[in-house]
């Protein structure tokens, strides 16, 4: 199994961190041609209009939406998950692959950062929470399930081969969010025969 992680911008390289601590291994995506070599893809934090503008050249982004759309299991973090949901009202649209409106900055700026304790679904214990520039999750359509809420506002969601959370699972020891993904998505996808079709 191998899990990319887009690497154009953004805390890409502590969710590689994170994938080698857990025994997966992880591939640092940079092109196109790189997604034929991954089971699953991991959006990082960072700055969305970045990410935007860089994903633009050579119809890298299309082709990621695209990937993604097909069946690629994908996770979004923070800036990673802008780019998953939809948002009408900012200038970063989005690619709405998962039905729920995604606002960036939505927690505060940087000085606003803070660290709660999360119930996610599933888990036995809480995860710890780390929001930077975080963006609130809002007006999830029928076909998504909520995974976590904090202050009753989604902070982890999923629907089919997408999964979103709000906060940095990476900047922690603990390798739990990045355990589930690759569990409950990459293991249980026909992407690879999508792949070799």
């Amino acid at each position: 199994m191998r899990i990319g992680v887009l690497a154009v911008q953004g805390s890409f390289s502590l969710h590689v961190g994170m994938l080698r601590s857990i025994g997966v291994e992880p591939y640092e995506i940079r092109r196109s041609k790189d997604l034929e070599k991954v089971d699953g893809i991991i959006l990082p934090g960072g700055e969305s209009t970045t990410f935007e503008i860089v994903m633009g050249r050579d119809d890298f982004g299309e082709k990621l939406r695209r990937a993604i759309q097909e069946g690629l299991p994908a996770w979004g973090t923070c800036a990673g998950a802008i780019m998953l949901g939809r948002n009408r009202n900012d200038r970063v649209k989005g690619w709405g692959l998962i039905d729920i409106e995604v606002t960036r900055n939505a927690y505060g700026r940087q000085k606003d950062s803070f660290v709660a304790p999360i119930k996610i679904k599933g888990f036995n214990e809480e995860f710890t929470g780390v929001f930077i520039r975080a963006p609130m999750f809002e007006k999830p359509g029928s076909g998504v399930d909520i995974l976590a809420q904090f202050e009753r506002n989604p902070v982890v969601a999923k629907q089919d081969n997408i999964m979103i959370t709000s906060f940095h699972p990476e900047l922690t020891s603990d390798g739990r969010v990045h355990e589930y993904f690759i569990t409950e998505f990459c293991r249980k996808t026909d992407w690879g025969n999508i792949k070799s079709a």
